[in-house]
């Protein structure tokens, strides 16, 4: 970072803005009342979480040049809960003199899946096989270099198994099937990703999924997280636990990777990086999330200092906090209907409930988590 793009912001006046009002802009929004700074919350949706908690908020379209200005005068930095905010807004931010932490490079690799894969391979690291895919000749033309099983992926806009489809081997049969003819299954897979630009990805045979939640200062300090160990059901993050039962040695690379990762990016505030880890003791990355990440929830109740502290001490110029973890924890995901009756529960000692405040429940929706803590670290 270069002097002109440093900034501290001090207590008792400092304001962070928020671009998105989800869980994540709501628990950074906390973290950062812990700290006695103020946070404004920019986005879309009348009833975001995040905007109960906040000292300021701005119910206003991404695109809005007038919501934006406003956003930027009343910010000292600016920062962001989820990937999928226009590069466009940050541009625009800045522009009208407002410092974005992370920066446009980190939110434009992240959107796109293609760019992503490219960024990954350029820190020499291991991704999963892939091939771009435009039409339906290119996805034909992936099936026969990679193979199938294969999963379908459109290159944008895509997260908790949303945009994307899996392949069956020919011939295969399931929901994800028209028919047991490969050349129906190829067609109602481009069909279900909407004819858009993709990419194909080949299977992994992998023992367990890993992330690294990681974050690095204006000044360049990094600080790793321990590994969490994560289970998904339906494409969702269903639990994290840490300390993940990998070896040490792939544990060690995928921390390598993610420091580097932030290195390379000039990276301020808190990454998560998800891996695979094979049976041989590799690790391969499958994506990267330029914010605070939900398999590091487990850091609320485990460690010093939260992933969401961590990201607010980044981007408001202070010194990194100590990332150590503290106890053995698990989060588990509330989905949906999960999140009901609570009030009337009693708790198991050492499980803490983190409601969302979302006023809808729908389906597979995330309306909070539990973390169980155990045995204090060796």
């Amino acid at each position: 970072m270069t002097a002109a793009s440093e900034k501290i912001v001090t207590p008792a006046n400092g304001c962070i803005g928020i671009l998105g009002g989800g869980q994540l802009g709501r628990m950074l929004a906390v973290a950062a009342s812990n700290l006695g700074l103020k946070t404004c919350i920019l986005a879309p949706e009348k009833n975001s979480p995040a905007f109960d908690v906040a000292a300021f908020s701005i119910c206003a379209d991404y695109d809005d040049g007038d919501a934006l200005s406003a956003f930027a005068q009343a910010a000292d930095v600016v920062t962001y809960e989820f990937e999928n905010v226009p590069v466009d807004t940050v541009v625009s931010l800045e522009a009208r003199g407002a410092l974005v932490m992370p920066g446009a490079r980190a939110l434009a690799a992240a959107q796109d899946r293609l760019i992503e894969k490219q960024f990954i391979e350029s820190l020499g690291a291991e991704v999963a096989p892939y091939h771009a895919v435009e039409t339906l000749e290119d996805l034909e033309t992936g099936l026969s270099r990679i193979g199938a099983p294969a999963i379908l992926k459109t290159r944008r806009l895509g997260y908790d198994g949303k945009g994307q489809t899996r392949i069956k081997s020919p011939g295969g049969h399931g929901p994800d099937a028209l028919s047991n003819t490969w050349e129906a299954a190829k067609q109602k897979a481009w069909e279900e990703i909407g004819a858009r630009p993709s990419i194909l990805e080949g299977f992994i045979d992998f023992s367990c999924e890993i992330s690294i939640i990681g974050a690095r200062g204006q000044d360049g300090q990094i600080a790793l997280y321990d590994a969490a160990e994560n289970h998904h059901e339906n494409g969702i993050l269903r639990r994290s636990a840490a300390p993940a039962s990998a070896p040490t040695d792939s544990i060690a690379a995928a921390q390598d990777i993610t420091a580097k990762l932030l290195s390379t990016l000039e990276y301020v505030g808190v990454v998560g990086v998800e891996f695979f880890v094979k049976k041989d003791g590799d690790v391969i990355v499958n994506e990267f999330a330029p914010r605070v990440h939900n398999s590091g929830h487990w850091t609320l109740d485990a460690c010093p200092t939260s992933q969401f502290e961590q990201h607010i001490r980044a981007v408001a110029g202070w010194p990194l906090g100590s990332p150590e973890r503290a106890l053995d924890a698990q989060m588990l995901n509330i989905l949906g209907e999960e999140a009901t009756g609570w009030e009337g529960r009693d708790l198991e000692p050492g499980a803490r409930l983190h409601l969302y405040g979302k006023s809808e429940v729908k389906a597979g929706r995330k309306m909070g988590h539990l973390t169980k803590v155990g045995q204090r670290k060796a």
